[in-house]
């Protein structure tokens, strides 16, 4: 018994030691519930995360490990994405329907991914059903290691702003509403951190500032269609981050937050000690939608001017303000290393593919798509039917074409995947024929948002290219009647979502899958399927397939 004993014990220190000598391991236990909140004055049920709504900060660092065991305790199948981390070789975690099963009502699962050589602001929310609109989203820091220098000094301190549009209607009956074929029409409201305030009210302040001190905040829209204009009373905005990339330092009175974009901004307090109103507003809506939070200097008691800045108007403003952004390249920082150079601009393209969003009614109901294609989950999760070799069984290859048809008048209805050759340099061009406002977003990789431009996309527009220092990003935003253009090596295997950012049509097909897979099938380019991962629909049940070496 001895012998066993001291054996167990050399084991768990061999463990420790092994743990201690690489990567820090963080471990959480999240129970996710319903729960009664009043985002905007009404009653409703809401989705909370250990209590809270929204759910609690994530903070990490570069390259540590995040454990999070995830109770679910709805009554209903759940699953959460951590939106922009890039899971290298490991989409087995990306929490999206088509690379994992949802956690059953009353089970749990636990998560565990690592933010490889990754640095900057993020969020997680639910993909499941329409659970997004009922919260479950938070705030997800990636900090950079103590060896990598920052360009720019330690603020006093770092707070994390999510930005949304909401409804005051349930995730159950709006999700009725679009599996009748009918639309949401426009939110009710905006939040800031889950609460809605009111100019001259009584509010609470969200923050404080101690005069003089400079101080981070992470600013993401959470929200479901509308871009949010962000400013603050008296204060400029010194652009710092943008998803995952240092940027060029410019100061902004305001900025446009597509839907799913986040930026990390430096804010000084060199005005008077008083209270002062962060303001977000929607953009491009028929109707404006606006909320106000407080920023208080430490010590005041002197209320905030209930004149607001005003926002911009139209969205050549707006396109301006993206073409301003622009990578830092001096910076140190993780980055994107496609081929072995920081040149992307100079790397051949290998294929070019045009994605064109369409809307039409598909037996009396509406759909969204992309190139004629409305997406629909199956069952069987993508890549689990493509890791047991069954994917015939599932959903068919390159359904979508890479050049749209000139004139898409019918959606087809079924699983969109397109096959793309392990780490080719790719061009996608988001192409809006529709006068409303488009936001995309890419899981499993940065890519270089090159180009944003009225009209449509010709050859030739890849003279207005930013091939120098386009900034490196997962979304991109794509204005009324124009396009986005974005650079790209696939060189991170597995199964990855493109997805419309309006999740009305995310929800009604507006998103496809992108399978990378790797030749060799080894360790080297994609993990093999976690022990712990639910099986569903047709591999339920079924052996594990024989491991990658």
């Amino acid at each position: 018994m001895e012998g066993k004993l001291l054996t167990v014990l050399v084991c768990l220190v061999s463990t420790v030691a092994i743990v201690n000598a690489g990567d820090p391991y963080f471990f959480y236990t999240w129970n996710v519930t319903y729960g009664t909140a009043s985002p905007l004055g009404v009653p409703q049920k809401v989705i909370l995360i250990n209590g809270q709504f929204p759910g609690p900060n994530l903070n990490s660092t570069s390259n540590n490990n995040v454990v999070i065991n995830v109770f679910n305790n709805l009554d209903e199948p759940f699953l959460l994405t951590w939106s922009g981390i890039q899971h290298r070789k490991n989409s087995w975690q990306d929490g999206v329907a088509g690379t994992s099963c949802p956690i059953p009502a009353g089970q749990n699962f636990t998560y565990h991914f690592q933010p490889k050589d990754q640095i900057g602001s993020y969020f997680y929310y639910p993909t499941t059903s329409l659970h997004r609109f009922a919260g479950g989203f938070g705030g997800l820091r990636v900090n950079s290691r103590l060896l990598i220098p920052v360009p720019y000094a330690d603020p006093e301190d770092e707070y994390t702003v999510l930005l949304g549009d909401w409804y005051t209607t349930g995730h159950t009956a709006l999700k009725n509403l679009l599996d009748s074929g009918r639309t949401l029409g426009l939110p009710n409201g905006v939040l800031i951190n889950g609460k809605s305030g009111k100019v001259g009210g009584n509010n609470e302040p969200l923050f404080t500032m101690k005069p003089r001190k400079t101080y981070k905040y992470r600013l993401c829209n959470v929200g479901f269609k509308s871009t949010l204009n962000f400013r603050i009373q008296n204060h400029m905005m010194k652009l710092v981050e943008m998803e995952g990339s240092h940027v060029l330092q410019n100061d902004y009175d305001s900025l446009d937050v597509h839907v799913g974009q986040c930026f990390s901004v430096l804010v000084t307090a060199n005005q008077a000690a008083k209270d002062y109103y962060m303001v977000a507003s929607t953009r491009f809506l028929k109707k404006e939608l606006s909320t106000v939070g407080v920023i208080r200097y430490e010590g005041s008691n002197v209320q905030a001017s209930t004149e607001l800045p005003k926002a911009p108007v139209g969205w050549a403003w707006s396109l301006n303000q993206f073409r301003s952004f622009r990578w830092n390249l001096t910076a140190s920082a993780a980055r994107p290393n496609p081929q072995g150079s920081y040149h992307y601009g100079k790397i051949n393209i290998t294929r070019s593919i045009k994605l064109v969003n369409t809307k039409s009614m598909v037996d009396g109901k509406l759909r969204f798509g992309l190139n004629g294609v409305s997406h629909v989950d199956p069952e069987t999760p993508l890549k689990l039917a493509e890791y047991f070799q069954m994917a015939e069984k599932v959903f068919k290859y390159n359904v979508i074409k890479d050049e749209p048809a000139a004139k898409i008048t019918t959606l087809t209805v079924e699983p969109n995947v397109l096959n793309i050759t392990f780490r080719t340099f790719v061009e996608i061009i988001f192409e809006n024929h529709e006068k409303s406002m488009q936001s995309f977003h890419l899981d499993g990789y940065s890519f270089f948002a090159v180009a944003s431009e009225p009209g449509k996309w010709t050859p030739e527009s890849r003279k207005n290219y930013n091939l120098l220092d386009a900034v490196s990003r997962h979304t991109v935003q794509v204005y009324p009647k124009s396009w986005s253009a974005i650079l790209l090596t696939f060189d991170n295997a597995g199964m990855w979502n493109i997805r419309a950012e309006n999740w009305e049509r995310r929800y009604l097909g507006e998103q496809l899958y992108v399978s990378v897979q790797s030749p060799e099938k080894s360790l080297r380019d994609e993990y093999n399927i976690p022990l712990n991962t639910n099986l569903c629909g047709i591999v339920k049940g079924l052996p594990l397939p024989t491991v990658y070496t």
